[in-house]
């Protein structure tokens, strides 16, 4: 199992994922839970259905491609809702992956159908892949790794981390893991959030776990030209589609881009341009808006760039199970779980 979305060029998005009001959906009343069917994607290994079964104390069904043959309310766990299941009986649908932009926006999202995601160890995993470029480009890795092939001998000179500055976009939790890996390492961090948080004095304090200082998205050009790193987090909603584009790029001042959130934030003829005049040092890019790359895909030809597969984030059959067991909890005590998904942000 993957983590941050099932391959493939994301559709549409439904009038729920556009970022307008939407009422939270209601949690499943006891009596309801206690009757519903458990419906599990196809692609879930044996081990995990077992350990699900186990937390809701029923059997599991294969999720159908129609509706349930019984007139019974159902709860969901996988990473696709085939349309025919978008009705008022689905009580709640558990994600197994943590982001939803294809779930939502492959159909009319059903208002009572409580929505939760995993995340469990996924903000560590992408904090830890972001570090490890990070210091492979300041220790000079890929040069080094490209003279070895040539069997060619030079020095080369290395770059501390420490005092330099990390835009990081999305300051939710795999935010601000990345900005807690940075900022130990030293690394002054700025989280991008869609407004600006009160608080104290940049630099005073961290206003947000994680970061030095936040910032609204329409405040970040001074910030870009200041960053050695930009770092994309961004989830994909009607927001935040090409969110990265000519406008923002043209404020990077040889900043290297890493994109572990979503492939289709990112207009990439406008980063194929800032790295061709070198307003971007370098792009690391683990997610793409069309996955799998065709080998004729033009973003292997990007000029210094690394694609990495969508590989950053992998979600373990043991995030599912502490998910949906924190899940499960909180609604049978009558709580909204924390990893609960608002389904007019999309995230």
């Amino acid at each position: 199992m993957t983590g941050n979305t099932a391959a493939g060029q994301s559709p549409p998005f439904s009038p729920l994922a556009c970022g307008l009001p939407v009422p939270p959906a209601p949690l499943p009343g006891p009596d309801a839970l206690a009757r519903a069917l458990l419906l599990v994607s196809p692609s879930l290994e044996a081990g995990l259905v077992r350990e699900v079964e186990r937390i809701a104390g029923r059997p599991a069904r294969t999720l159908p491609e129609g509706p349930p043959p019984s007139g019974e309310p159902y709860l969901c766990v996988g990473g696709s809702l085939p349309g025919a299941l978008r009705t008022d009986r689905l009580l709640w649908f558990h994600s197994v992956t943590a982001g939803t932009d294809r779930l939502l926006g492959a159909g009319p999202w059903p208002a009572s159908a409580l929505l939760t995601r995993t995340v469990g160890r996924m903000g560590e995993r992408m904090a830890q892949y972001v570090l490890g470029w990070v210091l492979a480009e300041c220790q000079a890795v890929p040069e080094f790794t490209s003279q070895h092939a040539r069997a060619h001998w030079e020095q080369l000179p290395t770059e501390l981390i420490a005092g330099q500055t990390a835009v990081i976009y999305g300051t939710g939790r795999i935010g601000a893991a990345v900005g807690r890996l940075l900022g130990a390492c030293g690394i002054r961090t700025v989280g991008v959030a869609r407004t600006a948080r009160s608080g104290p004095a940049p630099g005073s304090a961290r206003t947000v776990p994680g970061f030095d200082r936040v910032i609204g998205a329409a405040e970040d050009a001074e910030v870009l030209g200041g960053a050695r790193w930009v770092v994309s987090t961004l989830p994909l909603t009607d927001a935040t589609a090409g969110f990265f584009g000519p406008a923002r790029f043209a404020a990077v001042r040889g900043a290297t881009f890493v994109n572990v959130g979503r492939g289709a934030t990112v207009d990439l003829a406008a980063l194929e341009s800032a790295l061709a005049d070198g307003r971007v040092r370098r792009a690391v890019l683990d997610v793409l808006a069309k996955e799998p790359a065709a080998p004729e895909d033009p973003v292997w030809r990007l000029p210094r760039t690394v694609v990495t597969s969508h590989s950053s984030g992998i979600t373990a059959e043991e995030d599912v199970v502490g998910d949906f067991t924190a899940a499960w909890e909180a609604v049978t005590a009558g709580r909204r779980p924390e990893l609960t998904v608002d389904v007019g942000r999309g995230y």
